[in-house]
């Protein structure tokens, strides 16, 4: 098995971890590169010493949204001490500063600046709503910081300070409807979400895809409140207009009624076939998988991939977070995060952003615990699409897996 990382055309063997960490070691081993001391790491004034490097995590610990977050800030804590038992990166520690958005958008945008202008951290993992992102975007391109972004979004975006390390539209929203489109011969669709930008905008490109290219109807579409819990009008729509797919983008706590009510009111999927672009595996931890039997989801990444890289990833995490704990997309992407930067400034030799960001195209990473991925010259990741059956324990049966799938943010006639 080849556990490298490529960097350009060189290629860096692992080192071992100590005995008696054997989860986290396999893991560290197929991941991690040689360490190399640079004395002249850094040039812009970061939070950089002879010995640490400060980076900053910036996610909704409160609120809504953190039955979705937490996740990535467990996957990208568990990276980073990855990293630091097996030497760090240039030589130097990872230090976290961590700083909760709470939720809320305006939050976001005030801890970014503050991790950027007075923390002076070296980069940032964060966020998970598209609302987030796009709030904190002009403080990272005022400020020329660097952030990691693990959610699969709606696309329609670039930018030199952000790595995408979750799938954009054409790589999930596109791929999904043309599989249930195939395998089960849906025409009419019920487009449901969440009322921020990302649920919306992704229903406008579905709608676009129906309509255009499957020559499909859409025969209903609603938004409901962030931490909405009421959904039994919506609920009386969908059995009334009897869509053939429910395609769903109800996002953090609110999934949890959605999903609950939907079983109490009788739509399951022997009467009812729907495909959520977003629940993962942390989402099915509150919902309960036995509310959601036989719904499907549209990821990359499930934490019943079977391969070997997977396998370490999820013993190392349940060994830090506990046995019940569960690894979905997001969380699995956030985990990329730490790998991709410490990849990319050791290409570099330096934590100067600008140098960082011009080596990341073309690192890859040949056991992500996903798969193989890469880095494109548009910051998104090369990454397969996978659908998930949703079983009774809470995991998911992958029922459909492409083949590797270059980014392209802006397709032509989506935007």
């Amino acid at each position: 098995m080849d556990s490298t990382i490529t960097r350009g055309s060189r290629r860096f063997l692992p080192h071992g971890v100590a005995k008696g960490v054997a989860a986290l070691s396999l893991i560290a081993a197929a991941l991690m590169g040689q360490v190399a001391r640079a004395d002249n790491a850094n040039t812009t004034g970061l939070a950089v010493t002879d010995t640490t490097v400060t980076v900053g995590q910036l996610h909704s610990a409160t609120g809504t949204m953190a039955i979705s977050e937490t996740g990535s800030i467990q996957a990208e804590r568990l990276a980073i001490d990855q990293i630091n038992a097996s030497g760090g990166i240039l030589g130097r520690q990872i230090k976290v500063i961590q700083e909760d958005g709470a939720s809320d958008w305006p939050t976001f945008a005030e801890k970014a600046r503050k991790l950027l202008v007075n923390d002076k951290v070296a980069t940032v993992f964060g966020c998970w709503t598209s609302a987030s992102r796009k709030a904190v975007l002009p403080v990272f391109e005022k400020e020329n910081g660097l952030l990691y972004y693990p959610t699969f979004y709606e696309g329609l975006e670039q930018s030199k300070n952000v790595i995408y390390t979750g799938q954009e539209a054409t790589q999930q929203i596109l791929a999904s409807l043309d599989w249930i489109a195939k395998e089960k011969g849906a025409k009419t669709f019920y487009l449901i979400g969440s009322d921020y930008i990302w649920p919306r905008t992704s229903m406008k490109i579905a709608r676009k895809h129906i309509e255009n290219v499957l020559h499909g109807t859409v025969v209903g579409e609603d938004y409901y409140p962030l931490g909405n819990t009421q959904f039994g009008s919506l609920i009386n729509k969908v059995k009334l207009k009897k869509p053939d797919v429910v395609f769903a983008a109800v996002v953090g706590g609110s999934n949890v009624a959605f999903y609950k009510q939907l079983k109490a009111a009788g739509v399951t999927a022997d009467k009812q076939t729907l495909l959520t672009l977003s629940v993962t595996e942390d989402e099915l931890l509150g919902i309960g998988g036995e509310n959601m039997v036989g719904f499907y989801a549209s990821m990359k990444y499930f934490q019943s991939l079977d391969n070997p890289a997977n396998k370490a990833f999820v013993a190392a995490f349940k060994a830090k977070y506990g046995p019940n704990s569960v690894i979905g997309d997001v969380t699995q992407a956030a985990y990329l995060g730490p790998w991709l930067w410490k990849a990319a400034v050791e290409k570099a030799g330096s934590f100067d952003v600008d140098k960082v960001v011009a080596a990341s195209p073309g690192i890859e990473m040949t056991n992500a615990p996903e798969g193989y991925v890469k880095i494109h010259e548009n910051h998104h990741l090369w990454s397969k699409a996978r659908i998930g059956e949703v079983q009774a324990d809470g995991q998911f049966k992958v029922v459909h897996e492409s083949d590797l799938i270059e980014p392209n943010p802006f397709p032509k006639g989506y935007q």
